[in-house]
């Protein structure tokens, strides 16, 4: 299968945020557009949690990306008029050096010995591709989710790096109800043996570990209205019934089995624990001493923040403390709050609702 994916080779040792570093670590990232001759035209993108660098589609790979609707020509990011560029998250396990990468020093998989892994080190990864292509200021950085957060880390750390920014159900860091949340994901997998204490081999794996994990994290992905109105108490079909008392019997545990199935096959369950706990690790607060503090070393000038009334991990108010903290400081500040039923996802799927919202802050 054709890819447009590349790969950024830092050339010596990438000091972690934390403690530790890597050597010679590789950002895996995709580009879609043309820069321009001024360098002025490029917009960054910094993905959630569990996606790959693929936006988009593209000659070089025509299948569809997690933004299909949002990056490409004639699409709210233009890529006739943008170079977007968007990067896998350091840690990851799509292209990018992660756990399962092999420690150059040792010749095996770094596993747990993988540093601690923060939403800075992803930025700073990011920051080293777009140094890359001699960018010396973007047009915009765009983040939904845990890519917000890096948006946030990053206009922090490179306070003239940007014109614009771009934060999508996010917030200055995660409260306690998503941190609770995620602390049980990452201990249903640490708990299932075949984790192995993170040795596991690249074929096996905690599987039931991670399905567990994944489907706990579609109920916090979408929110109750859409759980009644999408699936109400619909059965099963007699067809798929297993005759175990304690199969599923009704429809949305059928929908969340077969996202779990999907997702165990695609993703690195020690990638998933580490970025599941730099997201938890993130405050804006500890660049400064508070989130005020913090939001006031980020310089870019105009700021579009986007929240989602029925979000369970990142509830509208962490958007409207964002957009007042950033308002107060002068910056040109447009908040949205949308009404979508589909609650965290809504960025991925309530296409009818952001395209537009896109379309105006890019215009």
């Amino acid at each position: 299968m054709s890819t447009a994916r590349k790969f950024f080779q830092v050339p010596g040792r990438f000091e972690m945020h934390r403690g530790g570093v890597l050597e010679r670590p590789v950002i895996a990232y995709e580009t879609w557009g043309q820069l321009n001759a001024e360098r002025d035209n490029a917009v960054l993108i910094f993905t959630g949690m569990s996606p790959s660098a693929h936006a988009s589609s593209s000659p070089e790979d025509p299948s569809p990306g997690w933004w299909e609707e949002i990056v490409g020509p004639s699409r709210p990011i233009d890529t006739r008029r943008y170079f977007v560029i968007c990067i896998n998250s350091l840690g990851s396990c799509f292209g990018s050096t992660g756990p399962s990468s092999v420690d150059p020093l040792t010749g095996q998989p770094y596993r747990l010995n993988f540093p601690v892994l923060t939403l800075e080190d992803v930025a700073s990864a990011g920051m080293l591709v777009v140094q890359g292509f001699g960018i010396s200021r973007l047009h915009t950085v765009v983040g939904p989710s845990m890519g917000g957060m890096t948006t946030l880390a990053f206009a922090i750390a490179n306070p003239t790096m940007t014109r614009n920014l771009v934060l999508i159900s996010t917030g200055a860091r995660s409260l306690p109800f998503s941190i609770a949340m995620r602390s049980l994901q990452r201990e249903m997998i640490r708990r299932d043996p075949a984790w192995e204490h993170g040795n596991y081999a690249p074929e096996a794996g905690p599987i039931t570990g991670m399905r567990m994990a994944r489907k706990l994290g579609m109920i916090t992905y979408r929110s109750a209205r859409e759980w009644e109105q999408r699936f109400g108490r619909e059965r099963i079909g007699e067809e798929r019934q297993t005759g175990d008392a304690f199969a599923p019997d009704f429809e949305v545990e059928g929908y969340l089995e077969a996202h779990a199935r999907k997702f165990t096959g695609q993703f690195d369950a020690n990638s998933y624990l580490y970025l599941s706990r730099a997201s938890d690790l993130f405050d804006v607060a500890e660049h400064g001493g508070s989130v005020t503090a913090g939001l006031a070393k980020v310089r870019a000038g105009r700021v579009l923040v986007v929240g989602v009334e029925t979000d369970l991990l990142f509830p509208l108010a962490q958007q409207r403390e964002l957009a007042s903290g950033l308002d107060a400081l002068n910056r040109e500040v447009h908040f949205v709050e949308l009404p979508s039923i589909q609650g965290h996802d809504s960025f991925l799927v309530d296409m009818d609702r952001f395209r537009p919202i896109l379309e105006v802050f890019f215009a």
